[in-house]
């Protein structure tokens, strides 16, 4: 589970993250949902210790991840915006050197990327350099490197930019996977498509900070919406105009 607490994080004279507060749970899809710059990837990178936050706590699986960063870096996989590929590096050299760099033993390390590679359908790609690798390649590549930990928390930065619709499809599939499996999945996106088909909760961010937090139902309902994009833009309207106020 994650828990974040109050955050706050300010570049100069802008406050890119103000207050957020929510709980991503277990066996739960949690999306965060807000229009580009809202805030959603500065909240992620404070959630993976990319950054620190300027005050506010994080928690993942009770542990702080101000005083304990290197324990809660083991129990997250991270898929960040940036997929950050080794060009000249195979499929399988990019995931291998991130199984030494969580400590994974040799043995351990090919038994987890095999299963990976099945479980991603990447055999094909398995040898290959990942230089000139399409968008769908170079997410199974960034995704299992992100897993080859077996993390018990997921998070996503924007996962589904510039896939095409079956390897859309692949990953919304795979993402329920990991919820049946009792993971904790958090993923960032301005996409409603993305959170219909796929979030238990959802927390809608705007202007670095929390406007809304529920599940789809709980929203639509909230707004007096049919529709989940109507009720997301009627939500952030709300809370412009309390701003206002």
């Amino acid at each position: 589970m994650i828990s974040a607490q109050d955050l706050h994080k300010a570049f100069g004279a802008t406050r890119a993250v103000d207050g957020v507060s929510f709980e991503a749970r277990d066996g739960e899809i949690t999306g965060l949902l807000g229009a580009n710059g809202a805030g959603k990837t500065t909240t992620l990178r404070m959630l993976y210790t990319l950054m620190q936050p300027d005050s506010g706590r994080i928690l993942v699986d009770g542990l702080d991840a101000r005083s304990e960063p290197l324990a809660v870096r083991r129990r997250l996989g991270v898929l960040p915006d940036a997929r950050g590929l080794y060009r000249r590096l195979t499929a399988r050299e990019n995931i291998a050197y991130y199984a030494a760099l969580q400590g994974l033993d040799a043995g351990a390390a090919r038994a987890q990327i095999d299963l990976l590679l099945q479980t991603l359908g990447m055999q094909d790609i398995a040898d290959r350099r990942a230089e000139g690798f399409s968008q769908g390649e170079r997410l199974k590549t960034a995704l299992a490197r992100a897993l080859v930990h077996d993390p018990g928390n997921v998070l996503l930065d924007e996962p589904t930019n510039g896939l095409d619709v079956m390897s859309t499809r692949a990953l919304r599939d795979f993402l329920r996977g990991l919820r049946s499996e009792g993971r904790c999945v958090l993923f960032s996106t301005h996409v409603m498509q993305e959170v219909a088909a796929l979030c238990d909760r959802v927390i809608i961010i705007a202007r670095g900070r929390v406007v809304a937090d529920g599940t789809p139902d709980e929203l639509r309902e909230r707004a007096c919406e049919q529709s989940l994009e109507e009720a997301f833009m009627k939500l952030i309207g709300t809370a412009a105009l309390e701003e206002l106020a």
